[in-house]
């Protein structure tokens, strides 16, 4: 494993037309669809939360169920700024962000020392407790109820977030597309590499003089702050919070959405947020208790046909296509 970046890892990370494609149908969406544009904000967050942990999982390979953590810090410190008057809201999603960054920086070189079933044990204790602590705060969280009468100023003085959701969608789709960008050249980098070097083999990282916890913790802390951010994101295009945003069935759906769209190569989450939060909204309108059935069947499949989800099965079926047509 070198320590610098081959090219053919760097031109796995370059750009493709995909990533172009997907851009223009969430754009093309905000047009056709505008009487669903509150379903896909929640869409965009969720496929910018997706893509923190991916950046964890997929190429550090830190397997954790507490991500919800970092995206209910978040989406909480929103909150917070809000009622406490600061009502900007690109500066309150920053803050959010590293707000969660810094606590993620602070509880990660104690939770990367472990590995495999002991770190899935007690991320999931640590996030049950602060579920718990949070639902018992009820003058901090506002416990059942939340924090409600949350009001954020126009974006950039201009855009008023309105009833319809443009303001929204729009907002939340430019801070995916950044920070997608942002992860795109971090993994394309030297200390991406490491962290896939990391991933495959943390014993001859070592031997060849790269530190892992050091770097497991920086990932940890950027995986962290971009979660955050989508929290804070949740937050303002929602003007609510409640105990949602740390619950388990948070982190969870996370990691099924990551699976379902394919691990480790962040367009995953472009595919796998979508497809999970379409599938749910409406399969569970037609049935409100059988809509899991549905997911875990089309999880099965997934698995079944072949490893890197629905983005490895299109480019798997992308290949075999060129493939047919070459002489």
């Amino acid at each position: 494993m070198d320590k610098l970046p081959s090219t053919s890892i760097l031109r796995r990370h370059e750009w493709h037309a995909a990533e172009f494609v997907w851009l223009a149908l969430a754009l093309a969406c905000f047009f056709v669809f505008p009487e669903y544009l509150s379903l896909g904000t929640a869409v965009l967050v969720m496929v910018l939360l997706v893509l923190s942990y991916d950046l964890l999982l997929g190429f550090a390979g830190v397997l954790t169920f507490g991500h919800a953590l970092y995206f209910g810090i978040g989406a909480f410190v929103a909150g917070w700024l809000a009622l406490a008057g600061w009502s900007e809201p690109i500066s309150a999603a920053l803050i959010g962000g590293i707000a969660a960054a810094i606590v993620a920086a602070v509880v990660g070189p104690f939770l990367l020392r472990l590995t495999g079933l002991p770190l899935l044990m007690v991320t999931l204790a640590l996030g049950v407790l602060v579920f718990e602590a949070a639902h018992k705060a009820t003058g901090i969280t506002g416990g059942d109820d939340g924090l409600a009468g949350i009001q954020f100023a126009k974006v950039l003085g201009v855009f008023d977030w309105g009833l319809g959701g443009k303001t929204s969608y729009l907002y939340v789709l430019v801070w995916l597309v950044l920070l997608f960008v942002v992860l795109k050249r971090i993994v394309a980098s030297p200390f991406g590499v490491v962290l896939q070097g990391i991933r495959e083999n943390p014993v001859r990282m070592r031997l060849i003089g790269n530190s892992v916890l050091p770097h497991l913790t920086i990932a940890y802390a950027i995986s962290g702050g971009v979660a955050g951010v989508a929290g804070a994101l949740f937050t303002e295009a929602n003007a609510f919070v409640g105990l949602g945003v740390l619950a388990l069935d948070t982190s969870v759906d996370v990691l099924v959405m990551l699976v379902l769209g394919g691990i480790g190569s962040l367009h995953g989450a472009l595919i796998g947020a979508p497809v999970y939060m379409l599938m749910k909204h409406f399969s569970s309108q037609w049935n409100p208790f059988y809509w899991m059935l549905m997911i875990g069947a089309l999880l099965i499949v997934v698995v079944l046909l072949g490893r890197g989800g629905i983005a490895g099965l299109a480019a798997k079926g992308l290949r075999r296509v060129r493939g047919g047509r070459r002489p």
